[in-house]
């Protein structure tokens, strides 16, 4: 299919567009131009690899036994479903890019499909995972905190903090400065061992069920259908890396060679995802923790470094995604205000927010189940598919004459999402109830 020309692109956007709209979504294109890799076609697909299993591979590794525990054995069909949809969707978001070259980054598909609406809505979306990511990173820290140094605790004002509170306070103190750094750079790199954080933690975790005295004895159950929403919700979050391909294929030296590079990345974090839920279920069975880290004995030197990678891996990660809602919110403040105090100050209100956030919701799993039900099956899937079919027209095949209509397909799927969250968030409420109880 030829490529359309940029003069097309007003097609997309509506002739009366309100004017605090049109601001918004041109504050929101300078942010997000400034986090694109300036890059164009200078990367091997060798590198792209590492890169998309960077993205794909994350916290949601220590999570998938617990989504296993939730659903039984049967919901790993559903895992392996969502992992196909969602390579799938990286496609047609490749498919977006070549038939509009100006595309660069992710909200310039919600533009060109849906006009400044769509640039809005998906920037949205964006942020707020990126936040709850951010914010699953402190209850990540300070559970394990805890788990290794149970009997922690001080005395300020008259007041006793300890335990998990304590953990949470001292891990966003710890992470606190790197918020502050202007130069991502040194963080880039070190982030970029996440690949083998990964690797460690799997090798780790069956080390300490074949080595250490644990087993594989657990039988688990074949399925459980009340769990199965917070399941698929832990699945979805895994492959919530869309946001990021856009990137991948722009930095790309032979962009043909993007599909084979997403069916290696895809399969290579399949295979992981699904070995880490099978050892961890096999292992603890529905004892299984939200995250499977706090059921490993730390005594044990494989736990103990599992525990530590676990640990160190998103401290470096932390500053990396809540830069970019740092200087989002920088990009609300006049001229005047763009110092670098302002922006310390910003990034310190948010990791403040963040530890509040963080001290709320107590558990990982219900977490990570919220921004997957939510905000990665939207990201991931609903949104690739909506904006490929407006952007090539697939619209008009099954019926529908009307781009207008499509836009109430768009908003239809949103709130058919929306139900969704609902139905997980019922069944967490429920865990929540019985584990408090």
């Amino acid at each position: 299919m030829d490529t359309m020309p940029h003069d097309d692109l007003s097609l997309a956007v509506p002739l009366l567009v309100d004017k605090d709209q049109h601001r918004l979504g041109c504050k929101l294109r300078d942010v997000e131009t400034n986090y694109s890799f300036t890059s164009s076609g200078s990367t091997s697909s060798f590198k792209t690899v590492f890169h998309g299993l960077n993205a794909l591979s994350g916290v949601g590794i220590l999570s998938i036994p617990y989504a296993l525990s939730s659903g039984g054995w049967l919901s790993l069909i559903l895992l392996f479903v969502i992992s196909t949809a969602a390579f799938y969707t990286s496609l047609l978001i490749q498919r977006c890019m070549d038939l509009d070259s100006n595309i660069r980054t992710y909200p310039d598909i919600g533009e060109r499909a849906f006009g400044n609406k769509g640039r809005i809505l998906v920037s949205v979306l964006m942020y707020t995972e990126l936040y709850l990511v951010s914010t699953g990173f402190l209850i990540l820290e300070g559970d394990n905190l805890q788990n290794l140094f149970p009997n922690m605790g001080i005395e300020v004002a008259g007041f006793e903090i300890g335990g998990r509170q304590l953990s949470v306070i001292i891990v966003a103190l710890i992470i606190l400065p790197t918020v502050w750094l202007d130069n991502m750079s040194i963080l880039s790199y070190i982030s970029a061992s996440g690949v083998l954080a990964s690797v460690i933690i799997l090798v780790s975790i069956f080390w300490t069920g074949a080595f250490d005295g644990i087993g594989f004895k657990e039988k688990g159950t074949l399925v459980n259908w009340h769990g199965i929403p917070t399941a698929v919700s832990l699945y979805a979050f895994c492959y919530c890396a869309h946001p990021v391909f856009p990137t991948l294929y722009t930095s790309m030296k032979n962009k043909h060679q993007f599909s084979n590079v997403m069916i290696l990345c895809f399969i290579l974090c399949s295979i992981s995802y699904a070995s880490m839920a099978v050892l961890g279920y096999l292992m603890f069975g529905p004892n299984v923790k939200s995250q499977i880290t706090l059921n490993l004995p730390t005594d044990k030197l494989s736990s103990r470094l599992t525990i530590y990678t676990t640990l160190v891996n998103p401290i470096t990660k932390y500053a990396l995604m809540i830069m970019p809602i740092v200087n989002a919110a920088k990009s609300w403040l006049p001229v005047s205000c763009k110092k670098r105090p302002f922006s310390i100050f910003i990034g310190t209100a948010l990791v403040i927010s963040n530890v509040i956030v963080a001290l709320s919701l107590p558990f990982f799993g219900d977490l990570m189940s919220l921004v997957g039900a939510f905000l990665s099956m939207t990201a991931s899937i609903i949104l690739p598919s909506l904006c490929y079919m407006k952007i090539s027209g697939t619209y008009q095949r099954f019926g529908i004459r009307d781009g207008g209509l499509m836009d109430c397909r768009f908003t239809w799927c949103f709130c058919r999402d929306i139900g969704y969250l609902h139905l997980s968030l019922g069944d967490n409420k429920a865990l929540l109830v019985s584990r408090c109880a």
